[in-house]
């Protein structure tokens, strides 16, 4: 072993989990391994049993290992999963979960920060945006999803638009109509619905227990996957880390591209935000897009697309000519609540709540 924790590069929970799941992605451990003893590991890094148990219940969540009475720690994660027998991955299809209630965000909060942009932004309220989104909310955006998401961008790269069935006709005009799409099946009826009034071609990817099914994957000669990683509606399915790195694998091959759609995964019950597609891939084609719509509310409309970086300049030539569709006012608003913290505290208030109702259960 030679992991080693730097006093002041994080937490030193996160250090042990992203060395150790770094081994395992890179096959240090292979499939059915065993990882070494909390005790062991603890020893020689120099931590208590308690942060190394942390770093181990974080690879657990994600699917990169799993507790075995009397056998340790073990790892389930396979790199070639997806491209083995198609006997080795018969899995029942997924059970439509329940809805999960909500702490909705606080009105009060909402109407403070209204009346701060419109007392400190004046007349800037009545400029029109830039085409692209604010600068304000982008960059504020851009700061969000580094310290939650991993995404490390520029603001460029952001795209603010009036929700998600909005940039999905942003994307099919960027990536060509031209092109087969594949979507999972079930999903959310809209992004159906959005390919089909295109009229661009797309085929169903059947969703199993722990993603797309990968008979399907393998076989579809789409250019174009639409997944949504956490909690795909209305199935409630996850994908796990052997088939996030799948997805990966899949879109290295003839210039092919994933959308992610990241809907809902802030209210991860997990101790860690689930890893994003976008920051696991080092191809330079994954599109991430969310929306405000669960966070704060659906009646806001409000969007955004992080694009691969040698996507900017076409967008900008092809498609930089359509107005930002959300007023800017609202922008100021997501920018205030976003740098101010008041974003993420309901975010944090969610998620404890949601532990909360898991522990009665």
């Amino acid at each position: 072993m030679r992991y080693v924790i730097q006093r002041n590069d994080g937490p030193a929970y996160l250090q042990v989990y992203q060395q150790l799941r770094e081994d395992i992605v890179c096959g240090n451990y292979a499939y059915n391994a065993k990882l070494p003893s909390k005790r062991n590991l603890a020893a020689e890094t120099g931590l208590s049993t308690v942060t190394v148990e942390h770093a181990y219940a974080l690879l657990c969540e994600e699917g990169y290992i799993e507790p075995r009475e009397r056998s340790g720690y073990i790892v389930i994660f396979r790199k070639t999963d997806g491209f083995v027998a198609s006997g080795e991955r018969s899995v029942p299809p997924p059970v439509r979960q329940a809805e999960r209630s909500y702490v909705e965000f606080p009105l009060s909060v909402l109407r403070k920060t209204m009346r701060r942009v419109l007392n400190d932004r004046g007349d800037l309220l009545l400029e029109k945006s830039p085409n692209g989104g604010c600068v304000e909310l982008r960059e504020a955006i851009r700061h969000y999803l580094a310290r939650n998401r991993g995404i490390h961008v520029t603001a460029e790269r952001i795209i603010v638009g009036a929700g998600a069935e909005y940039l999905y006709g942003l994307l099919i005009e960027l990536l060509g109509r031209h092109r087969l799409y594949a979507i999972e099946t079930p999903s959310y009826n809209k992004i159906e619905q959005v390919y089909r009034a295109a009229d661009v071609a797309f085929e169903l990817l059947p969703l199993t227990s722990s993603g797309i099914d990968s008979d399907c994957l393998a076989e579809t000669t789409a250019e174009v996957l639409h997944t949504t990683p956490y909690r795909s509606y209305p199935s409630g399915v996850t994908a796990t880390a052997s088939k996030r790195h799948e997805y990966i694998r899949w879109a290295t091959r003839h210039h092919r591209y994933i959308i992610e759609d990241d809907f809902e995964s802030e209210f991860s019950v997990s101790t860690k935000p689930t890893e994003t597609l976008f920051a696991l891939s080092q191809s330079d084609n994954v599109i991430y897009l969310n929306t405000f719509s669960k966070t704060i509310s659906p009646s806001l409309r409000v969007g955004y697309m992080v694009l691969p970086e040698h996507l900017v300049a076409p967008f900008g030539r092809d498609l930089g000519f359509y107005s930002c569709t959300v007023p800017t006012f609202m922008q100021y608003v997501l920018a205030d609540l976003l740098n101010n913290g008041d974003f993420e505290r309901h975010i944090n208030r969610v998620r404890r709540n949601l532990r909360k109702e898991l522990s009665l259960k």
